[in-house]
């Protein structure tokens, strides 16, 4: 059974940090890329990140660049998403998804697996 488990979100204030964890079972992590993507109600999903399994290169959307950092732990079949100077902006429902590159990785139809998302609410 393929699972992605997403875990770390909560309530924190605008400036603060959050991290979160993608923790991956039922397949071969080490193929395959890991995202994040987010959903605000109202909007559409929004790319946010992803890591290669091949060479460890990250992406990133420009509203979250110098602010959230990806990296992955292959030990543990975790990708870790850490989010520091939190904006108001940023909260919403976030997803982590494995494909197998990061090539064209703002893009939600090239995940073949997906977590059920953690909420992140940034207050003022």
């Amino acid at each position: 059974e393929v699972q992605l488990v997403e875990s770390g979100g909560g309530l924190v204030q605008a400036g603060g940090s959050l991290r979160l964890s993608c923790a991956a079972s039922g397949f071969t992590f080490d193929d395959y890329a890991i995202g994040w993507f987010r959903q605000a109600p109202g909007k559409e999903r929004e790319g946010v990140s992803c890591i290669s399994s091949s060479d460890g290169s990250t992406y990133y959307a420009d509203s979250v660049k110098g602010r959230f950092t990806i990296s992955s732990d292959n030990a543990k079949n975790t990708v870790y998403l850490q989010m520091n100077s939190l904006k108001p902006e940023d909260t919403a429902v976030y997803y982590c998804a494995a494909a197998i590159l990061c090539s064209s990785w703002y893009v939600g139809a090239e995940y073949d697996y997906w977590g059920q998302g953690t909420q992140v609410t940034v207050s003022s």
